[in-house]
């Protein structure tokens, strides 16, 4: 479930479900990606739960399992789809079901669900060839759901983060010192795609925004220990990784050794009307 955090630009043209060297880069530490990054408000599960008619869940990009193991407590039955293989091990080592593939051109072999959910993914989806695979394989009023976490740390450690990125990669096609200042839009261009593609692919209600306010204080280390997992970089080679860290672990040592993170998790949702 690879997300765009702060800092991390999106893709040329806004179209990350084109930049497939990032969206299946991160299986390169799935043990580290399922340890640091944050999980679900129970509410949004629960409120997932409740509007879909049944318990059978498609979890698109579906990662190391985060999300799926909060709906298989939640009582759902789940089955991941994701397009690293690594990450997909690393779920089934877990006892998920789970089957490697882009959602684009999965194979769901004549099966339906009540549910089709996407955690932190489906920036990485076409959105609009999403949606038509999402409605052709939902049950009559079944749930297409998908969520981001949206989040940006205090100004410093993201202005260290972001003046670390271009001193190690200048030639990188990211506007490194614009994205503190554009995290945020960032993400409301994500959910903007999300709600288009559902209404331009058909056969759904009109999409609906749920908002979950949460907020979670997080040490230098468990900082240092989530920042490699981001889509900027998961590639980095060691050396050049270490002084990204060392700089930012530097900007919250400055403000006292930690910082409150304040998440929205937002899901855009839609239930499933009419064939397309």
């Amino acid at each position: 479930m690879p997300t765009i955090t702060p800092g991390e630009a999106p893709p040329p043209q806004n179209r990350p479900h084109l930049h497939r060297q990032m969206a299946e880069s991160f299986g390169v530490d799935p043990e580290r990606y399922h340890r640091t990054r944050p999980r679900y408000p129970d509410a949004m599960v629960n409120r997932i739960v409740a509007a879909s008619p049944g318990p059978d869940v498609l979890d698109v990009g579906c990662g190391t399992g985060i999300q799926a193991r909060q709906f298989q407590a939640a009582g759902c039955k789940i089955l991941g789809v994701d397009p690293d293989n690594r990450m997909a091990e690393y779920a089934r080592r877990g006892g998920l079901d789970v089957e490697v593939a882009t959602f684009e051109a999965w194979d769901p072999a004549g099966r339906d669900f009540d549910a089709v959910i996407a955690g932190q993914a489906w920036h990485w989806v076409d959105p609009e060839a999403g949606a038509v695979k999402a409605a052709q394989v939902l049950r009559p009023g079944g749930l297409l759901a998908v969520f981001w976490h949206v989040f940006q740390p205090p100004r410093q450690v993201a202005e260290a983060l972001a003046a670390a990125c271009v001193r190690v990669m200048p030639d990188a096609p990211f506007d490194f010192k614009a994205a503190p200042k554009q995290a945020l839009d960032g993400y409301q261009m994500l959910l903007t795609k999300a709600t288009d593609g559902i209404r331009q692919a058909g056969g759904f209600s009109d999409p609906e925004q749920w908002r979950f306010d949460w907020e979670q204080f997080v040490t230098r280390d468990a900082w240092l220990d989530q920042l490699p997992t981001s889509g900027i970089l998961t590639r980095l080679p060691p050396d050049e990784l270490a002084q990204v860290l060392e700089a930012v672990g530097a900007a919250i040592d400055a403000i006292g050794g930690g910082f409150t993170m304040h998440y929205t998790t937002v899901a855009i949702t839609a239930a499933r009307t009419a064939a397309t």
